[in-house]
């Protein structure tokens, strides 16, 4: 069972998450390149007192840009903007360490944390699936467990580069000329297998020390991975028996690895689709799904798993699919797809319309009791910390959800009624890390 207040965090991803979203009448198209339309998502999720709000990124166009919107912000970028129109609420992004160098993502994340005063946080991502790589000059993507190897060292050489400066090597005495003290400024002289990086970082330590550090894989290397390194997992669980079971396995693995249990944060995505009845609920939920477009479902379903099923016939169920072991994708997202459609019996077309609110997050249709039910029976029963709120359509589901749900978990003392810190670790009850450079920290590394 979960203690203290649950975590909520705001996936903000274009016009809604619904796959339909931009073709409702309560959404604004236009507003995908809109920054003040993102600027505005930010204010609504700190009127809430989320702990922060998340832009998801990939290296690819997703689905086919006739039917989809293929169109987004670099967030990091995005994420400066809405810096400067927020005070207190957390910036999460996406960045691949499949495509990226430790450097070069070691400066950003320290920038937008010195840029934001301590609200960064980086979701950590391998990269699956091969029109990825061929935009990076590779022809297939990486074998799965290889990427999570990469991965590993990626966080090593990352955490060294921040950690590069101490956090009093600034002198700043233009008296006698000091500007730092080069005896706690560090270079990481790192050579491993996939990367050497000399060091140091050029920028100085940032407000958090490191910035929160997110993962979002639930496959056998994800788990393992966001045992030794995250502090919030965002995961995706259609079940309360397959959530209990992911945050029992999760949990034990971060103990395992030496961490107290409650220093990672577990952030189950829900897809709230509210109205005044359950029944006005429903009726949403079924405008939506009726604007999904088959052919080009069917197409993000086959990016989404692996196995092609473009040709497979809408009213049957799924074909045989191939062990896991096979997918050299997302393999928990496989896993995912694979048990709903085996569980419910489910033809290809009904699995389209189940996935069409989420891409295998849990949807769910109901007044804002019911909402607000789900959550404290997940929080209260060992399932989550909290959510990966994705509402399928923005600004109105978000501005629902914080107008009508919120209050009620206030209600229950669930959740927080106003800011008691700062910093995205403050908000998520972590410490600020320790600098492996500082003498208590050198002395237990030796």
């Amino acid at each position: 069972m979960s203690a203290g207040k649950l975590h909520l965090n705001a996936f903000l991803m274009g016009v809604g998450h619904h796959e339909a979203a931009w073709r409702h009448p309560r959404t604004n198209p236009n507003a995908l390149d809109d920054v003040a339309h993102f600027q505005h998502l930010a204010r609504v999720a700190e009127r809430g007192r989320f702990d922060s709000v998340f832009l998801a990124d990939g290296v690819q166009v997703w689905g086919d840009v006739r039917h989809s919107t293929a169109n987004r912000f670099e967030p990091i970028t995005l994420l400066t903007a809405l810096a400067q129109v927020t005070d207190h609420i957390g910036l999460i992004a996406t960045a691949s360490t499949g495509f990226s160098e430790p450097y070069n993502l070691a400066r950003l994340f320290a920038s937008l944390d010195h840029i934001s005063g301590g609200r960064a946080g980086w979701n950590i991502v391998t990269t699956a699936g091969d029109r990825s790589a061929q935009n990076f000059n590779r022809e297939v993507n990486t074998e799965h467990a290889r990427r999570y190897q990469r991965a590993d060292e990626f966080l090593d050489v990352v955490t060294a580069l921040w950690d590069s400066w101490e956090d009093d090597a600034l002198v700043v005495d233009a008296e006698s000329g000091v500007f730092a003290d080069e005896s706690k400024v560090h270079e990481i002289n790192h050579r491993g297998e996939f990367f050497a990086v000399r060091g140091p970082l050029n920028a100085v330590r940032s407000p958090q020390g490191h910035p929160l550090l997110v993962q979002a894989g639930s496959s056998e290397d994800g788990k393992n991975f966001a045992a030794t390194w995250a502090e919030a997992v965002f995961t995706a669980q259609q079940t309360h028996e397959e959530a209990t079971t992911f945050y029992a396995d999760l949990k034990r693995r971060v103990r395992a690895h030496g961490r107290p249990a409650d220093s990672v944060k577990v952030l189950p995505g829900l897809v709230p689709i509210l109205g005044s009845t359950e029944a006005e609920a429903r009726r949403l939920a079924t405008e939506l799904d009726d604007l999904i477009i088959p052919t080009r479902a069917v197409r993000q379903l086959t990016e989404l798993i692996g196995v092609d099923l473009t040709h497979h016939p809408l009213d049957q169920p799924l074909p045989a699919l191939p062990p896991v072991s096979h997918i050299n994708g997302a393999k928990s997202r496989f896993e995912l797809v694979r048990d709903l459609a085996e569980r419910e019996k489910l033809t290809l077309r009904q699995l389209l319309g189940r996935l069409g609110g989420g891409r295998g997050h849990q949807v769910l249709a109901g007044t804002p009791e019911q909402i607000a039910d789900h959550i404290e029976h997940w929080f209260t029963t060992g399932a989550a910390d909290g959510f990966n709120i994705m509402a399928p359509l923005l600004p109105s589901g978000l501005e629902e959800f914080v107008d009508h749900v919120v209050p009620l978990l206030r209600a229950r003392d669930l959740f927080r009624s106003d800011y008691t810190g700062h910093t995205l670790r403050e908000h998520y009850g972590l410490p600020r890390p320790t600098s492996r450079y500082t003498p208590a920290a050198t002395s237990q590394r030796t």
